[in-house]
């Protein structure tokens, strides 16, 4: 019976290829509209990291000026960075599983012959890894020794051991950063999470750095440049290496790790005693506002998603749904235009349920088509984004490329659309054409 039903769709189809057309364009259009959208939505919206993000936490104080708010369109934030002092401080803490003070650093580094070149660096805790699930391709990072002593040893990021080393086992290997020895200890398999969500100061959207090295190097250089943010609002006068580290300016991230609400709880007192401790001394001014933001909210807060994300996103999905409406219209017209032949065939013994299903299997085919015409077009429309970015050096942001590729979600979505396209354009026209009664064609043949 479906053999049989298929051969009559496929005639169908020939007899009116216009009307055919222009459904399977109709819904194809409608899905790789929605299909682009929602890839762009998910990679911007998306939880990198969503398996432990009821366990992470970014540590946020609000040390700003009294009188004019960190972000005067939403007062109520706090800044996302701490001072030096303050990280300092708070990573002594016991009480998280795991805990990452950091922050973006840039260095020259040469390995062997070859060719000195900057690359972006983090500075940062042992934890970093083990905390943020960081793979490995070889070897692995460092202990928590040696980001106090600290240990000139460093871990390359997979492009980076590719360029230096030709992506060899590397481990071992030593190479010079900022003119100091370093010895390589691991090499990060393909790790790139979108957003970024550990550091938003630079770029939602920027790629991972290319060397990580412990945290203990910021001070035992005398590092006074900051390659990231390096945010103040009392401009204090600064002569000394230390009176950098001890000025109320912004540049270090802190997350934490707290597996149970007692531990959040926990923590949060701890933060709470520290800044009753300190604002008794003068500082802190403003109101409190400290707060441990998983990683969910961090990106809602940081609004790293647009409102204008959203309404495009709204936008493709009513599109989807004229296309649908119009794909009805279409449908019942067609279904319609070929009632004689249905209503002889009423008149030779099809029930109703035959007849609907006839019409289904038509509307299913068109369906089918229009989904798979919509998945090549959404591959056209992330193509031209790509070039768009790569073309338009205002519009290119490091990290982009992931946009120019629909995920699994994307694609499970794309297959979902289809059978609702199928569905809700099919069932009225297939349920209408089979209420008509036959005797009205029957005359006219």
């Amino acid at each position: 019976m479906i053999a049989y039903n298929m051969r009559l769709a496929v005639k169908s189809f020939r007899k009116n290829p216009g009307i055919t057309a222009l459904m399977v364009g109709a819904i194809a259009i409608g899905i790789a509209a929605c299909v682009i959208m929602m890839t762009l939505y998910h990679v911007t919206s998306g939880n990198p990291i969503w398996w432990k993000s009821d366990r992470l936490y970014a540590v946020t104080l609000d040390n700003w000026d009294p009188n004019h708010p960190y972000d005067s369109a939403h007062p109520d934030m706090a800044p996302p960075q701490l001072t030096y002092r303050d990280a300092e401080t708070l990573a002594k803490s016991r009480i998280p599983l795991r805990h990452v003070i950091m922050r973006l650093d840039q260095g020259v580094i040469v390995a062997g012959t070859g060719r000195p070149q900057t690359v972006s660096t983090r500075d940062t805790t042992a934890d970093f890894f083990a905390m943020f699930d960081v793979p490995f391709l070889y070897g692995g990072g460092w202990n928590a020794a040696s980001d106090a002593n600290p240990d000139p040893v460093i871990v390359l990021s997979k492009a980076e051991n590719r360029r230096l080393f030709g992506g060899v086992n590397s481990v071992g290997r030593m190479l010079r950063w900022e003119d100091h020895e370093f010895r390589v200890v691991g090499v990060l398999d393909d790790w790139n999470p979108q957003p970024k969500f550990y550091d938003l100061n630079n770029g939602a959207f920027a790629p991972i750095e290319d060397v990580f090295i412990p945290y203990g190097w910021t001070e035992a250089l005398q590092r006074v440049i900051v390659h990231g943010n390096h945010q103040c609002w009392n401009f204090q006068s600064i002569d000394t290496f230390q009176d950098y580290l001890n000025a109320d300016c912004d540049w270090i991230q802190m997350w934490v790790e707290l597996p149970t609400k007692a531990d959040r709880q926990r923590m949060q007192d701890f933060i709470d005693a520290f800044w009753a401790e300190q604002h008794a001394k003068g500082r802190f001014p403003r109101p409190r506002n400290n707060r441990l933001t998983n990683v969910s909210q961090w990106l809602k807060d940081q609004r790293v998603v647009g409102n204008d994300d959203r309404i495009l996103l709204g936008a493709a999905f009513a599109f989807l749904a004229v296309c649908l409406i119009n794909t009805i219209g279409l449908l019942l017209a067609k279904f319609l235009n070929g009632a004689p032949l249905t209503g002889i065939r009423r008149a030779l013994g099809a029930s109703r349920r035959h007849i609907f299903i006839q019409h289904m299997v038509v509307t299913g085919l068109v369906a089918t088509a229009g989904a798979l015409l919509g998945l090549v077009l959404t591959w056209i429309g992330l193509w031209g984004i790509h070039e768009l970015y790569a073309i338009n050096a205002q519009l290119d942001a490091p990290g982009r490329d992931i946009l120019s590729h629909p995920d699994f979600y994307s694609l499970g979505t794309a297959a979902g659309l289809a059978v609702v396209a199928s569905l809700a354009a099919g069932l009225y026209p297939a349920w209408r054409v089979g209420r008509l009664a036959p005797a009205a064609f029957l005359k006219n043949q």
